[in-house]
C-alpha cells in the first residue's frame, strides 16, 4: 500500500509558502500527496503590485485557481478545493461576510473535509495550529475544521453517507517560517558579509506569533527550488522582491535544510524527535 499525505490549507498559495518542499520530497519518493484548499482566495489582496490591476481583481477567483493548478503541477501533488468562500481579513470590529468560510458552523465546514479524508484515506494530515499560524479567520477555521475532521472521519455515526470511515494516524501542525528560521538566515547572511533583508521582518515580528515545539524536521533542501517555483506560480500573491526570495539558496541549504513540524496527535508509537512524517506507520 502506498503512503498517503494530506496537507490542509486555507487559501491557494498557502501550500507553497508552508511546507511545499516537504510535499515535493514525499511526492518524488512515491507517496500520494493531496493538498486540500478550503477557500478559493476570492477576497485576498493582490500582493504583487505588478499585477494589481482592475482586470486582475475582476477575475481573481479564476486566476487563483489557475495559479493553484500550476503550483500543484510543479510540486507533483494532487489538489482539490473544498468550495468555501474566502473570508477576507476584516478590520477590528468589522463582521465577517455572511457567506464566508469562517462564518460557517463547524459541522457544516467540516463535512467536505471528512468526505475528502474518507475518499483519499491519508495516513498523515498536516495543518495549522490553534492560532492559524497568524490570526486570519480562515487559517483559524482551517485548524478547527481539520482537527474535527481528523476525529470525525473514523466515526461511522458522524456524517453518515459521506464515505467509508477512515482514521488518519498522525496529525501535524506547521512550524514553518518561525522566528528562529528568520533569525538563523539573518545571522548567516550577516556573518557572510551579505545584505540581509530580514531585519525589518524581525523588527515587526508579532507578539501573537506561535512558537511551537518542533518535534519533526524533514530534510528537503533538494526541493527548495521546486518550493520557490511553486510559490512564484501564485503570481498575484507572491512579490518576487519579497525578502523571502532574496537570500542565496545555498546559504539556506547549509543553515536550515529542513521544514519543521509539531506532532499534535499520533495513534502509532514514535520516538521524538523525528525525521520522517511517516515514522511508526507501516502499510
Amino acid at each position: 500500500m502506498t503512503l498517503r499525505l494530506m496537507s490542509v490549507h486555507a487559501h491557494p498559495d498557502d501550500e507553497s509558502s508552508k511546507g511545499a518542499a516537504t510535499l515535493a520530497r514525499y511526492a518524488a519518493a512515491g507517496a500520494e500527496v493531496l493538498v486540500v484548499t478550503c477557500t478559493g482566495g476570492e477576497r485576498g489582496d493582490v500582493l504583487n503590485k505588478r499585477l494589481d490591476r482592475p482586470e486582475v481583481r475582476a477575475n481573481l477567483a479564476g486566476i487563483r485557481r489557475r495559479e493553484m493548478a500550476a503550483a500543484a503541477e510543479i510540486l507533483g501533488v494532487r489538489q482539490r478545493f473544498l468550495g468555501f468562500v474566502d473570508s477576507g481579513l476584516p478590520a477590528d470590529g468589522e463582521p465577517l461576510p455572511d457567506d464566508c468560510f469562517a462564518a460557517q458552523p463547524l459541522d457544516v465546514a467540516a463535512r467536505p473535509l471528512v468526505a475528502a479524508i474518507r475518499e483519499f484515506r491519508p495516513h498523515v494530515v498536516i495543518t495549522y495550529d490553534e492560532t492559524g499560524g497568524y490570526p486570519h479567520p480562515d487559517h483559524i477555521k482551517t485548524h478547527e475544521v481539520t482537527a474535527t475532521a481528523f476525529e470525525a472521519a473514523a466515526d461511522p455515526a458522524r456524517y453518515p453517507g459521506d464515505g467509508r470511515p477512515w482514521q488518519p494516524l498522525k496529525l501535524y501542525y506547521q512550524a514553518a517560517l518561525s522566528r528562529a528560521w528568520f533569525e538563523a538566515l539573518d545571522e548567516a547572511m550577516t556573518t557572510r558579509g551579505l545584505e540581509s533583508l530580514f531585519a525589518p521582518v524581525l523588527a515587526d515580528w508579532p507578539d501573537t506569533a506561535p512558537n511551537l515545539a518542533v518535534t519533526t524536521r524533514i530534510r528537503c533542501a533538494e526541493h527548495f527550488e521546486a518550493r520557490d517555483r511553486a510559490a512564484l506560480a501564485h503570481a498575484t500573491q507572491m512579490d518576487p522582491d519579497h525578502p523571502f526570495f532574496a537570500h542565496p539558496r545555498e546559504v539556506e541549504r547549509e543553515v536550515w535544510p529542513t521544514e519543521d513540524y509539531h506532532l499534535a496527535r499520533s495513534l502509532v508509537g514514535t520516538n521524538l524527535p523525528e525525521d520522517d512524517l511517516f515514522t511508526g506507520i507501516t502499510v
